[in-house]
């Protein structure tokens, strides 16, 4: 139990996307060392098919990659990634699972765990945006913003599916707008930032 009362501070990743976001989790994965000190997690629109992403992504990061499950404890150096058809929350430094609270017309499961965050988690936030239709998580990032995180689009011509990182820059709560790659770059700077404040 001992473990469970030190504070959790570490920096948390969400990474929102759908159609072509694929590409740019395995770009952006690539490029990120697997001892930076943060957690990953990947927020993908999925109705209905069962994801895949737990089976594809260990192939392009040394980071143990985990399909969520309920009250899954939040380590950093992890790839976390949603299960369809739930919304995730996050509460006492654990994953909170629930049944999608908009079945029908376009998710918006980002903006939920966006929101969540917000609420819930002590450490660093940064928010990043690829590629996808539609235009969830664009209305929980001035949110983000409030509480002092970072916030991050895929530069749209870099996107497989320009709508989801449009929508996020229209939301004018933008700090970068980069590739796949870049982003990297700014989450490891972000990284060593924080670890120095410590």
């Amino acid at each position: 139990m001992k473990a469970k009362s030190v504070a959790k501070d570490f920096p948390i990743v969400c990474v929102g996307g759908s159609a072509g976001g694929l590409d740019a989790y395995t770009r952006l994965l690539q490029h990120l060392p697997a001892d930076m000190g943060v957690a990953i997690v990947i927020v993908n629109h999925l109705r209905k098919v069962a994801t895949l992403l737990h089976e594809i992504l260990p192939h392009h990061t040394k980071m143990p990659v985990e399909l969520i499950t309920e009250r899954l404890d939040i380590q950093p150096n992890h790839v976390f990634i949603i299960p369809e058809k739930r919304d995730l929350h996050v509460l006492n430094e654990e994953f909170r699972l629930k049944p999608i609270s908009k079945p029908r017309g376009w998710p918006d499961v980002i903006t939920v765990f966006l929101r969540s965050l917000t609420e819930n988690w002590d450490g660093k936030l940064i928010a990043v945006i690829v590629s996808g239709f539609d235009g969830d998580g664009a209305a929980a990032l001035c949110g983000i913003k409030e509480v002092g995180g970072i916030t991050i689009a895929q530069k749209p011509e870099t996107a497989g599916q320009p709508d989801m990182p449009e929508s996020a820059i229209e939301s004018g709560c933008i700090d970068f707008i980069l590739s796949p790659e870049d982003i990297a770059k700014e989450i490891v700077r972000i990284a060593h930032a924080v670890s120095k404040e410590k």
